[in-house]
């Protein structure tokens, strides 16, 4: 299960950094003044800045459609596709997409796109700041074969951002009985919210139940904390510390990125 991630990165320990699109139509944040041009542009901007930095590989996100939907609405996911669409040919690195919080809504932008993976919540049923989360993940895969998605890679995040388990359970059950039943292409392990730590302790923990699966650390990784993380995780998803002065509002900082960059082919 760990020989698909250099096939696809090109590289041990790769960093998959995040494309944060701007609020998009039926979004709170959406600036129809600005429109989708502008969105686009922002796009375009921030991979460029990822890109040129020396990054593996770029996922883009719905990161500003604040509050999330579980049920993504249509005008969303064709946002993105155009956005995508848009940009495309300037692409150089693997891309994955991640549309907050809907699993089947991610694997339908993967295959209208071309992405060659999806991180999303598969499993769990949870309480968390959008109200109750369910999942249902025997149907996600089953949609996934359906839209033609077999090749796509599923990153399922085990520690979703603000929520908990309904029944709590230990994180090595949890990591345990997700790969026995739902054969995941990577497990991610999160904080609390973006640009929160994912403490070491639990990647460690999940990695030594897991050790045949790829396990990511999926938020807050900083020039200061990323050789502890990937001495542990075989990767690791980095979105806010690549923004100016590290602020998850801001937009992506080439020599942030270069320097993090920089470090993290040095330990590898």
């Amino acid at each position: 299960m760990m020989n698909w991630l250099k096939e696809v990165f090109k590289t041990e320990k790769p960093i998959i950094a995040m494309c944060h699109l701007q609020a998009l139509p039926g979004d709170s944040g959406y600036d129809q003044e600005k429109g989708m041009e502008w969105v686009i542009e922002k796009a375009r901007e921030d991979l460029h800045a990822l890109q040129d930095g020396g990054v593996d590989a770029v996922m883009f996100s719905n990161e500003f459609s604040l509050p999330y939907l579980t049920d993504v609405k249509k005008e969303t996911l064709a946002a993105m596709g155009r956005v995508i669409g848009e940009i495309k040919s300037e692409i150089t690195v693997p891309f994955g997409v991640n549309v907050l919080w809907d699993a089947k809504a991610s694997l339908d932008l993967a295959v209208a796109t071309g992405a060659c993976f999806v991180r999303e919540i598969f499993t769990g049923v949870y309480a968390s700041d959008f109200g109750l989360w369910n999942t249902n993940c025997g149907e996600t895969v089953r949609h996934q074969h359906a839209v033609g998605a077999q090749n796509v890679k599923l990153l399922f995040n085990i520690v979703p951002e603000a929520a908990v388990y309904v029944e709590q359970r230990n994180i090595r059950e949890v990591a345990k009985t997700t790969v026995f039943n739902c054969r995941p292409d990577a497990l991610c392990v999160s904080g609390l919210t973006a640009g929160e730590s994912t403490d070491t302790q639990i990647l460690s923990e999940v990695k030594s139940v897991v050790p045949n699966t790829v396990v990511l650390a999926n938020t807050g990784c900083r020039i200061e904390n990323i050789t502890t993380q990937l001495s542990v995780a075989d990767g690791a998803i980095v979105g806010t510390t690549f923004k100016k002065d590290g602020k998850f509002e801001n937009g992506v900082d080439y020599n942030r990125v270069k320097a993090f960059m920089d470090l993290v082919k040095e330990f590898r």
